[in-house]
């Protein structure tokens, strides 16, 4: 299957580095562009893309209410979309998720984590960038235990090397990253990290922080 992805960006040379990305996988094809969110809209439901990427600051109508409209509750037809944008705040995570966004992403991410967002958007997941993950979570970490270091009491036996990649995970690195701190393969920590998910009953990376954080695999630190 061909994964068909619409580009929503009022930047043309980040839509040409975003199409040149995922134009070259071989299960993936842009089959539109948009320089604003009205055009991204009528495109959308005219061409039916399997994926809308959809940056938050554009003309007309922003990205966020772009999400509404085609992937929220109230959507006739809901598409996947994934907000991709340059801006870190807390308050654009939370209402992209809220309405119905199947990714989350820093511009800065690079090419490895956009198409691994294309992908699990595809699969029904959602991914969100590690820097973005990681501070929520310590967050939602610190409120939950009342801003101690929550008790490790995990619930399942993970060897050293998954520990250890956990950790790293949990701290926001890609499989590329982990993979050259601990002189693996990223295909290695790919296979490491899909045990964890099984083992921890994890749907994703950011379960499976998640999990460390609870669990105290990874203390919480208030000050990030």
């Amino acid at each position: 299957m061909v994964i068909r992805i619409l580009l929503a960006d009022d930047q043309a040379n980040i839509r040409a580095a975003f199409r040149m990305v995922l134009d070259a996988q071989p299960d993936m094809q842009v089959v539109g562009e948009a320089a604003d969110g009205a055009a991204a809209v009528e495109l959308t439901r005219h061409l039916r893309p399997d994926v809308v990427l959809a940056d938050i600051r554009m003309p007309r109508v922003d990205g966020l209410e772009v999400t509404r409209l085609l992937a929220g509750p109230e959507a006739a037809e809901p598409v996947r979309v994934i907000v991709v944008t340059t801006f870190d705040l807390d308050e654009y995570v939370h209402t992209a998720l809220r309405h119905g966004a199947s990714g989350f992403l820093l511009k800065r991410s690079g090419p490895t984590l956009l198409i691994e967002a294309v992908r699990a958007a595809v699969a029904g997941d959602t991914l969100i960038s590690p820097q973005v993950t990681v501070r929520l979570l310590r967050r939602f970490g610190a409120a939950g235990n009342g801003g101690s270091e929550a008790r490790w009491e995990p619930a399942v036996a993970l060897t050293e090397r998954e520990l250890e990649i956990v950790r790293l995970l949990a701290e926001g690195g890609t499989n590329a990253e982990i993979g050259a701190e601990l002189f693996i393969s990223p295909g290695t920590v790919k296979n490491h990290v899909a045990a964890i998910q099984q083992k921890v009953g994890a749907r994703n990376r950011v379960g499976i922080a998640a999990w460390a954080f609870r669990t105290g695999v990874c203390a919480v630190d208030e000050r990030s």
